[in-house]
């Protein structure tokens, strides 16, 4: 019995996500918010009808993300709470760039994309991921903000997690909107930073230096990387980017980093690292999941240690240590220098 309702569970996982999507539409964990609320009120208040609210808000309590106190009244849980926009760790854009038909449509290729190695993303919409989301400003902008909430989790803990007391200025390569290194440089008031991204990608970056105040020690610069890397930094900070590009792609971010890294330097890269046999655990779930992901849309993929030793072997680097980021997993810490 316990193998059949996994099977079923599995197959039901599109459906329990698109009602994360509805409930986060819909505005759900605002509208219920912490006292326990009526089925009809919240029907009343996001405009549906009360009846088909009170299904959502019944399957909503089943995926654990409300609390049912009686018949037809909820309130939300702890995790429903971060699909509040105003929760201070909220996952509003997470789940909607997640659930995006953009995102979802490719993944209906997976067969395909197992038999040829190809991207589906780029023969359902006739071009890459990433052209994909320049073609689309409102997505564009969901993306960047879907990125910051994932990278707020990191942001808190990376800082206490490594010495960046021996660096005197990093540059976050691929850093979005500054999220990341924002936490870096408050818990690091010696340390000046550079902030590289296309300009699509930091679009929210100034925003996110002045909310911190950190536009005197923090520059942006937009670029690509795969021309250049900005020199001047003697830390190189890469988060969950290299996994969205296939080998040679990485071998050249790492090398123009390897090629401006002075003497003393260090590369940091925080990515999952894959064990050499499946841990199957939630964290590990979600991992492999997001390593499929990159096949499907992006072409690049999830590594193991002896992955990244060989694409910063190939770009002149040597992998120094893999240490997991403790309360931030599955990511782990992968320190490179020149080799």
């Amino acid at each position: 019995m316990a193998d059949r309702d996994l099977i079923a569970r599995l197959a039901f996982g599109s459906m329990a996500a698109q009602t994360l999507r509805a409930a986060v539409r819909l505005r759900v964990a605002e509208l219920v918010g912490d006292t326990p609320r009526g089925a009809a009120a919240v029907a009343a208040d996001a405009g549906t009808e009360p009846q088909a609210m009170a299904r959502l808000l019944r399957a909503l309590a089943g995926l654990g993300l409300l609390k049912e106190h009686g018949p037809d009244s909820f309130s939300v849980t702890a995790a429903g709470a971060l699909l509040a926009p105003g929760h201070p760790e909220s996952l509003t854009s997470f789940v909607r760039m997640f659930t995006e038909p953009a995102i979802i449509r490719a993944w209906e290729h997976l067969d395909d994309s197992v038999r040829s190695g190809e991207v589906a993303f780029d023969t359902v919409f006739g071009t890459d991921f990433f052209s994909h989301l320049a073609q689309h400003p409102e997505l564009s902008a969901e993306f960047n903000a879907a990125m910051s909430q994932a990278v707020a989790e990191t942001a808190a803990v990376l800082p206490y997690a490594f010495d960046f007391g021996k660096f005197s200025s990093v540059t976050d390569v691929g850093g979005g909107d500054g999220t990341l290194l924002a936490g870096v440089l408050g818990a690091h008031p010696g340390l000046s930073g550079v902030v590289l991204d296309t300009e699509q990608g930091l679009a929210g970056a100034s925003r996110t230096l002045e909310r911190y105040g950190l536009t005197g020690r923090c520059s942006l610069v937009a670029g690509d990387f795969f021309r250049s890397v900005p020199e001047g930094s003697d830390l190189y900070l890469i988060k969950s980017v290299l996994h969205d590009w296939s080998d040679d792609q990485v071998v050249t971010i790492l090398t123009h980093c390897r090629q401006v890294l002075p003497p003393g330097g260090l590369v940091l890269i925080v990515e999952p690292v894959l064990p050499e046999s499946v841990d199957a655990t939630a964290d590990a779930e979600i991992t492999y999941l997001s390593d499929l992901n990159m096949l499907v849309n992006l072409g690049g993929r999830e590594r193991s240690r002896a992955d990244f030793a060989k694409v910063c072997r190939r770009a002149g680097l040597a992998l120094k240590s893999v240490t997991p980021l403790a309360e931030a997993e599955p990511f782990c810490l992968i320190e490179a220098v020149a080799d």
